[in-house]
């Protein structure tokens, strides 16, 4: 069988194309990173970002493919790589994601009737309407007869939507990934930073995008929990325009720029990050209520608001858990283009461009 979860690009988990570009489409940019060296040495040789016209990606969906496809092509001019494969993802929510086990097989190609037959549970569509793939994760502790099995499925027409984007640009589509796997990825780098190397540790990430935040708490390299909040960073961009009477665009313009009045840390800003450490704090509550791993170990902060002052204080403050800024970059060496003073600021929000970029290093 093997329904090839994305297409003729070799799956979710099949061959990749190295070198490769991490590409993150989302809501109001689309970022891109290239990495060098070894997975052991990583070095961040360049990286972009291209601001997303308004409207053009709504709820993950490609909604103006034209706009999004020039977006692409001015990130991908800025990032001045000769590279043209690009590994990019799909929102989690439009992935159908599901751990299986299943009697092992010599090979992983004996697997697939029986994973197709298994998908056919979990898939409301018929299987002629998605892409599909699997990948073995390993043998059942204590159990060598069976194996882990990870299955994944999108509809084919949000697949093809993102390749088409990608070509449009200029790219040449290679991977095309699921989001949550994609920060999985990058944690990974993100743990060797912390004492310990963060083995047997939880590990929260709190990913605040545009209109959404995604609180994951990882584990030994597992995602263990995943909630998602509607609240993220248009509602600052939205409190500084009713209180300055502002335009959305003049509104997310001064807020990137700093250019705002006195008050605005007392009035705005300061209300905004109380309410951001709280939906932490209630992310942090349901995960204790369902997991039964312990409590947090430490909390990481990203994307574009990650570095708002005081939000890694906020965030300890009301979740009592160690928290600060999240920077995959941090143990890497630095290529010529790459601005150390400028990576500090950018390098939160790039945290799926870079967990999508290691997949160069991939067997």
């Amino acid at each position: 069988m093997r329904k090839d979860f994305f297409g003729q690009l070799g799956g979710l988990f099949g061959a990749k194309s190295t070198p490769l570009i991490g590409v993150d489409i989302s809501t109001t940019s689309v970022k891109m990173v290239e990495l060098g060296g070894t997975r052991e040495k990583p070095e961040l040789l360049r990286y972009a970002t291209e601001a997303m016209p308004k409207d053009s990606v709504a709820d993950g969906n490609l909604a103006n493919m034209e706009a999004v496809a020039a977006v692409v092509e001015r990130a991908y001019r800025k990032l001045g790589s000769r590279t043209r494969a690009a590994a990019t993802a799909l929102p989690t929510s439009m992935v159908i994601t599901k751990r299986i086990t299943l009697p092992a097989a010599p090979r992983e190609d004996d697997l697939e009737p029986a994973v197709e037959s298994e998908a056919n549970q979990y898939i409301p569509f018929a299987l002629d309407e998605v892409n599909l793939d699997f990948c073995v994760v390993g043998p059942v502790p204590n159990d060598p007869t069976q194996v882990d099995i990870l299955i994944a499925a999108a509809r084919k027409e949000k697949v093809d939507d993102r390749v088409e984007a990608l070509e449009s640009g200029g790219l040449k589509a290679a991977v095309v990934d699921v989001e949550a796997l994609a920060v999985l990825a990058a944690c990974s780098l993100l743990a060797e930073g912390l004492p310990g190397r963060g083995i047997d540790q939880n590990i929260g990430v709190v990913d605040i995008g545009a209109t959404s935040t995604r609180f994951y708490v990882f584990r030994n390299g597992e995602q263990t929990f995943m909630r998602e909040s509607p609240f993220g960073g248009n509602q600052l961009t939205q409190e500084i325009q009713r209180t300055y009477n502002m335009t959305a665009e003049e509104a997310e313009a001064a807020k990137r720029a700093g250019n705002l009045p006195a008050n605005y840390a007392s009035d705005v800003l300061r209300p905004y990050v109380d309410t951001l450490a709280i939906e932490s704090a209630r992310a942090l509550q349901f995960f204790l209520t369902s997991s039964s791993q312990g409590q947090l170990d430490y909390v990481l902060l990203a994307g574009g608001c990650a570095v708002i002052p005081g939000l890694a204080e906020a965030v300890s403050r009301r979740t009592n858990v160690i928290a600060s800024v999240a920077n995959p970059f941090a143990g890497m060496s630095l290529g010529s283009a790459v601005r150390a003073r400028q990576l500090a600021v950018d390098a939160p929000a790039l945290l799926v461009a870079c967990g999508l970029a290691l997949r160069r290093f991939d067997p």
